[in-house]
């Protein structure tokens, strides 16, 4: 299949590249600022919506996998002009071109679509996002199933992974490597979600694009924990002190932008339907130890 990558030099994006050129597919990695290492790059600008539109005519693809997005929670409060115009406006442009070309469209949401009063949300929850970016990211959802033809519509949780993308850290790596020089972290216990590793998530959303399957997913790791639990966790996995974590609160934050206090996500639908199954919390960090040490032992070399 001929497959368009969003975000291609991202931490999702960039697992879903090398996954979908492993697999022998043709695969157009679109990225801003960060080359991916996958596919044949295409530089592309979300902010610029007629480019969007020439990208995907020059390439005509099969499948489109829209895995860019605005994702810093507190500048898309702050400047919610541009956050419109990345999470809503483009995901609107790259629908309508991915219908009038006649790909498949998947396009990656979030757990923030909700306001986290009760947790553990299914597919057939209401949306109620509490800041801006659930609120822009919604809005892609809504646009893309109104303006795309064939289309799967993601919602991962607290993405992670092995190694740095897009010149930027994840909540796993940052207590990773706290952790490694015996500084203390401090982690909240009083918020919920469900923990999402990268290349489990990348394994579902290449099996929808092969299998063509419609609909919404909730595709996140498969256990609700806090984030001091899934921290512990990843102490016991690693071998790190646990008492190096300090335990925080939300009400302890200086964001601009209210989080919402328990985003996880019910996974059951996506674990009947799909043969890459939503991993739990353990199995996860067998995986993710595995994908660091390669990283460090490619360092050595």
């Amino acid at each position: 299949m001929r497959i368009l990558i969003t975000g291609s030099g991202g931490l999702l994006g960039s697992k879903i590249a090398e996954l979908a050129s492993g697999a022998s597919h043709e695969v157009y990695a679109a990225y801003n600022q960060n080359r991916p290492k996958s596919g044949t790059p295409i530089r592309l600008d979300l902010r610029d919506l007629a480019a969007i539109e020439r990208v995907v005519r020059g390439i005509g693809p099969d499948a489109i996998v829209h895995a860019a997005a605005m994702t810093d929670v507190d500048k898309c409060e702050q400047e919610r002009d541009l956050a419109l115009r990345i999470n809503y406006e483009a995901t609107s442009a790259l629908a309508s071109a991915a219908r009038e070309m006649g790909a498949f469209l998947v396009y990656v949401s979030t757990d923030y679509v909700f306001n986290g009063e009760r947790g553990f949300y299914s597919e057939a929850d209401e949306p109620d996002p509490v800041n801006f970016y659930g609120y822009t990211k919604l809005m892609g959802e809504r646009a893309v199933e109104e303006l795309a033809g064939a289309h799967c519509i993601v919602r991962a949780s607290v993405i992670y992974g092995a190694a740095p993308a897009s010149g930027k850290s994840n909540f796993a790596l940052w207590l990773i490597d706290k952790l490694e020089r015996g500084e203390r972290a401090s982690v909240l216990v009083d918020q919920y979600v469900s923990p999402t590793l990268n290349s489990s998530l990348a394994r579902m959303i290449l099996e929808a694009v092969e299998r063509g399957l419609e609909g919404l997913y909730h595709m996140a790791g498969a256990e609700r924990v806090s984030r001091y639990e899934f921290a512990a966790k990843l102490c016991a996995a690693f071998g790190f002190d646990p008492s190096l974590l300090k335990p925080a609160r939300m009400a302890d934050m200086a964001w601009a932008a209210r989080r919402p206090r328990d985003s996880s996500l019910d996974v059951s639908k996506a674990a009947g339907i799909f043969r890459a199954k939503p991993l739990k919390l353990n199995e996860a960090l067998i995986e993710l130890r595995e994908g660091v040490m390669r990283g460090c032992s490619r360092g050595l070399q």
